[in-house]
């Protein structure tokens, strides 16, 4: 039987030990949170690391997040506890992929949201997270770009833009992807009182029930400060899980059970014991694409900090 209360007084003593510092994105298991000192979204996590003093980077997210990481803290050994958990959104584009994709539409700039690979982001001109990315394709202040590698967040862009043509790459989240019309009406149906809080990843048709659409840290502020207790939570369920751990007098229902992502599941705390204790997983970018990608995320970071 697993005690993780031990495994985890293992990995808090061995981190102190090597000035390690381990970052938690909110979909991993909760479990994990137990030894994280920073839980959150990807990019804003990879950011805070760089920040601190540490020798070593453990993410426990998937590899694109440990790429962030690297990109942000080049002097740094960054560490994946699972080097095989990938991201199914990410996979669809690689670096020939979006070369295709620009040549289709030369001379249009590139916004790339942060949940791809390091050589994507090398060959964008800007990047954005799910909370930013109104803004900062607002910020180019052009009548046409491009998104990539998401096609919903970007049709999501182009809906809260009325003056900018958004042209999408046909990328998509397949976790968010699997929550369907069906499964918000059927909650809705349970939970009349409650408000759906949608994650813009998901289908069109899915995001116009929502109440409030944002990112995942979006979402977890929104249902902590509003005065609402019941929620609908249309996005994975690491953030339902802690968001019922921490506001215990409010009801959080997920929308699905098909929103799970099986590769954000992967990392256990025997993993992250395991890659502190050999420091294997080590990730690298290669010094020109790392060059690159950090411009595309330095620009969007100008623009709102």
């Amino acid at each position: 039987m697993r005690n993780v209360k031990n495994l985890a007084e293992k990995i808090n003593k061995l981190k102190k030990e090597k000035n390690a510092v381990i970052l938690g994105h909110c979909y991993q298991n909760v479990e994990i949170d137990e030894v994280a000192d920073y839980v959150g979204d990807s990019l804003q996590l990879s950011r805070l690391a760089a920040q601190t003093d540490a020798d070593i980077i453990v993410f426990a997210g998937v590899y694109f997040m440990a790429e962030t990481a690297k990109i942000l803290s080049p002097d740094k050994k960054v560490l994946l506890p699972r080097i095989e958990s990938g991201c199914r959104m990410a996979d669809m584009i690689d670096l020939e992929q979006i070369r295709e994709f620009k040549a289709m539409y030369p001379d249009l700039p590139v916004v790339c949201y942060v949940n791809s690979s390091a050589e994507v982001k090398s060959e964008a001109d800007i990047c954005c997270t799910s909370a930013n990315a109104v803004q900062i394709v607002q910020s180019l202040n052009v009548p046409k770009v491009l998104f990539c590698p998401d096609k919903y967040l970007g049709t999501y862009v182009k809906n809260q833009l009325e003056n900018v043509d958004v042209i999408t790459y046909p990328g998509y989240c397949p976790t968010h992807l699997n929550i369907l019309v069906e499964d918000v009406e059927k909650m809705k149906k349970e939970h009349p009182f409650a408000k759906v809080l949608v994650h813009p990843e998901c289908h069109q048709a899915v995001t116009e029930y929502a109440d409030y659409i944002g990112s995942t840290t979006g979402i977890m502020k929104y249902a902590k400060e509003s005065e609402t207790h019941e929620f609908i939570i249309v996005t994975e369920k690491g953030v339902v899980d802690r968001l019922s751990r921490d506001c215990q007098d409010k009801n959080f229902y997920l929308v699905s059970n098909k929103a799970v992502c099986p590769n954000m599941k992967m990392n256990t705390l025997e993993d992250v014991l395991n890659v502190l204790e050999t420091e294997s997983n080590e990730i690298f970018v290669k010094e020109d694409i790392a060059d690159k990608a950090r411009q595309s995320i330095e620009r969007m970071i100008a623009v709102n900090g």
